[in-house]
């Protein structure tokens, strides 16, 4: 009796030192995310150095900013499954050295080519760490009530980094060249590997069957075709170079679905999505993007080029979205227990979709008061509908499908933005385009080079000057504003959508009982430790 008794006692303490490092483990996590969450916007802000000091031409540039999401959004599911079947913390760290070493390879970048390859290694990297931060959670954390939790930090920290990195690179760029925007990666990393590597803990999935690779290399091929269509659509091109990847990606994704249903061992369990919660919850986190990110994308342009704001004044204005989101994500385990995850989801739509319909006060004329409270409503609101669909999705994927699920949600996540910057922008084109095809004195020429954007409107109106530049500055910005509506419209019905959608969600959150022998995986010295007792 007292052996048994004394094993029980052991049982509780291993389990109590388990679950007292799993906070640091979320720790080193969140470090991660924050890195890959800065580099995704540091860059923005370096643009005019970089474009100044290596003379890239366009298209350059335009690989030079847009490689590294393309890259990272492609590679996902790739890298997600690679961890459930080779080990998660394996392929995070390897993402943490090849981050490191791609850094110093686009601080010290002498051509566009050279950064453009540094750009894209980047771009694998993050897809290497970013599912692998998500399934390490949710294996570390098995109950849920925590998970949670854990969660509204992560997606906390991702909002942070948002907002921090065109900050930083502002910073970095006043003191030092356009390449310590990079190069601050590296010491982060230097620490990062030898902490990960003796405090995050190793998990895999099931392990049977063989990983697929060539299922793997169809979809990041399949993606990588998609998002460069989709991107290529919201910046206005529609023609060859669109069309082919587009169809070409959509024709991969479509035999890697088949090609998974067949096969007794998948790369990416799809009968997942025949869950109603996980499904439903993918399906939000796809209309949440794409209902914001190219509204997000246009109010930019509105601060800068409709009230005359600065860079440094935009970035202020929008910091507000950021930190209701930041105060979001840290309640939202609470609501989520409070409220359940249909009712969470569902009203957080309905608030976003309240803040999309206060911004309609949006003028010609500032008004700043309106601004604030639409962006703390459009931040709180966003990230309740995020934090719910992500949370559900994440408890409804099997653990030894969790790097699968992870990056399913990122990809997700990923495809929305970019949907939502394409099909957002072409609302506003079609808004603000037709107002200017008839503005007095100004040639057809002038009008039809004035309908491609508000900045290149100014530049035209500035070219002609006298009353004709005027009235179509004037004519232009008005446009501008009626599209922003327009839009503003439009973003609310897919919000009120998803709202509609998140009914499916179950009603309340279900906390599966983590049975106390069932010890949560500790870090790798502490196990190492048992082991050896």
């Amino acid at each position: 009796m007292s052996g048994t008794t004394t094993a029980a006692a052991a049982l509780r303490r291993r389990a109590a030192g388990a679950g007292a490092n799993r906070w640091v483990v979320l720790v080193v996590l969140c470090v991660s995310l924050l890195l890959v969450a800065v580099d995704a916007t540091v860059l923005h802000v370096a643009v005019p150095a970089v474009t100044e000091d290596l003379r890239p031409g366009a298209i350059e540039l335009l690989w030079i900013v847009d490689v590294y999401p393309l890259v990272c959004a492609s590679l996902l599911i790739l890298f997600g499954t690679l961890g459930d079947k080779v080990g998660r913390r394996r392929v995070l760290l390897l993402g943490y050295a090849l981050f490191g070493v791609a850094s110093g390879v686009a601080a010290l970048a002498d051509n566009a080519q050279v950064l453009i390859l540094a750009r894209a290694l980047l771009g694998v990297g993050g897809a290497m760490i970013m599912p692998a931060t998500l399934s390490i959670l949710r294996q570390v954390f098995p109950d849920r009530r925590e998970r949670a939790l854990a969660i509204g930090i992560w997606s906390a920290v991702a909002a942070v980094g948002a907002a921090v990195g065109p900050l930083l690179g502002g910073f970095l760029l006043e003191h030092f060249w356009w390449g310590s925007v990079f190069l601050v990666n590296i010491p982060l990393m230097l620490v990062s590997l030898p902490v990960g590597r003796l405090l995050l803990p190793e998990s895999k999935g099931n392990g049977r069957g063989p990983w697929d690779v060539v299922g793997a290399l169809m979809a990041a091929a399949g993606l990588f075709g998609v998002v460069l269509g989709v991107k290529r659509l919201g910046g206005g091109e529609i023609d060859g170079i669109t069309a082919v990847p587009l169809v070409v990606g959509a024709v991969l994704l479509v035999l890697f679905v088949r090609r998974q249903r067949r096969r007794t061992h998948p790369l990416v369990d799809l009968r997942m999505f025949a869950r109603p919660a996980f499904s439903t919850a993918v399906c939000c986190i796809v209309l949440a993007m794409l209902a914001l990110v190219g509204l997000e994308l246009i109010a930019a342009q509105y601060l800068q080029l409709v009230l005359g704001l600065s860079p440094l004044e935009t970035g202020l204005r929008l910091l507000p979205l950021t930190v209701a989101a930041m105060a979001s994500g840290l309640a939202g385990a609470r609501l989520l227990r409070r409220f359940g995850p249909r009712r969470m989801v569902c009203f957080g739509f309905c608030l976003t979709a309240v803040a999309v319909l206060t911004l309609l006060g949006m003028g010609g004329g500032d008004n700043a008061p309106l601004l604030l409270f639409g962006f703390v409503l459009l931040g709180f609101g966003l990230e309740t509908t995020l934090f719910g669909a992500y949370e559900s999705m994440l408890s409804e994927a099997p653990p030894e499908q969790a790097g699968g699920a992870a990056a399913i949600g990122e990809t997700s996540y990923q495809l929305g933005a970019g949907i939502g910057i394409a099909l957002l922008g072409s609302v506003m084109n079609a808004a603000y385009t037709p107002g200017l095809s008839s503005v007095q004195g100004v040639p057809a020429s002038a009008s039809a080079a004035a309908g491609h954007s508000l900045g290149e409107a100014y530049e035209v109106a500035g070219r002609l000057g006298g009353s004709a530049g005027e009235a179509l500055r004037r004519t232009a910005r008005d446009c501008f504003v009626h599209g922003l509506h327009v839009t503003l419209l439009v973003s609310a019905g897919l919000l009120l959508l998803g709202a509609v959608m998140a009914l499916r969600l179950p009603r309340v959150m279900q906390c599966e009982v983590v049975p106390a022998e069932v010890e949560v995986p500790a870090p790798r010295d502490v196990m190492e430790s048992r082991v050896s007792a």
